[in-house]
């Protein structure tokens, strides 16, 4: 782990009952990085999130956060510790409002953080500002998708992880989605996103990590990894 490193995992291995899902994963995310962490389909993008969280239990292997190992901390533990997780299928509170949703998220603020409130949010997600008083259930999915976000963030994380941001929107909402990103790494907020989508990924990550049968198989910059063609090939390419 480096001095500016915020989230690292070391030799991090999880399994499905007796199936193998994570090999030997080491990754890091330094303060105010996107890192986006690419594969095909199954491949444990998905599974790695969900063990940084504590949401699948490590099976071996450190996960190191704000420099404190919470390698067998529950996931409440872990979010209240500063790390948040926006999972891929949106999980938001129907029948509540987009600003009781939001309230719902709220933690103290964080002196290495950066600090949110609903307005804040709503200057980031103007779709959002809208709709402050609509359920969430009455809402499309790219306007939940930045829900969730929005709901994480109101917990004033230090790092978030995302899976699968892009997933399942038109290409409009996607772009927004990018700029959105952007925005909250200019507020100094660390980023790890699982994603299918090369190009989305170039819009807005720093580094790249591509995952394949739950081992690492490449780590780089955004640049290297589209100045290497066998790479996207091999483990990319649909």
């Amino acid at each position: 782990m480096g001095p500016a490193d915020i989230l690292s995992v070391h030799a991090l291995d999880a399994s499905y009952g007796r199936a193998s899902i994570l090999s030997d994963v080491s990754l890091r995310a330094a303060r105010g990085e996107v890192v986006a962490l690419l594969g095909r389909n199954g491949a444990g993008k998905s599974t790695t999130l969900k063990s940084v969280m504590g949401l699948v239990p490590a099976a071996g292997g450190r996960v190191v956060f704000g420099g404190v190992d919470i390698t067998s901390w529950p996931p409440h533990a872990i979010a209240r510790a500063g790390l948040g997780y926006v999972p891929e299928d949106r999980r938001i509170f129907t029948d509540l409002t987009v600003m009781e949703n939001l309230e719902v998220g709220r933690q103290p603020s964080r002196a290495d953080a950066p600090s949110w409130t609903p307005e804040k949010l709503f200057a980031i997600f103007p779709n959002l500002a809208e709709l402050r008083d609509r359920p969430g259930g009455r809402m499309s999915g790219g306007e939940q998708q930045m829900l969730t976000i929005a709901r994480t963030l109101m917990g004033n994380p230090r790092a978030i992880l995302l899976d699968e941001p892009s997933e399942g929107l038109a290409p409009r909402i996607v772009m927004h989605m990018a700029n959105t990103i952007r925005a909250l790494k200019r507020e100094g907020l660390t980023i790890i996103l699982a994603e299918q989508n090369l190009r989305f990924a170039t819009l807005v990550a720093d580094r790249a990590y591509i995952i394949e049968k739950g081992r690492i198989r490449y780590e780089g910059t955004i640049a290297d990894l589209m100045a290497d063609e066998a790479i996207r090939a091999q483990y990319l390419s649909l």
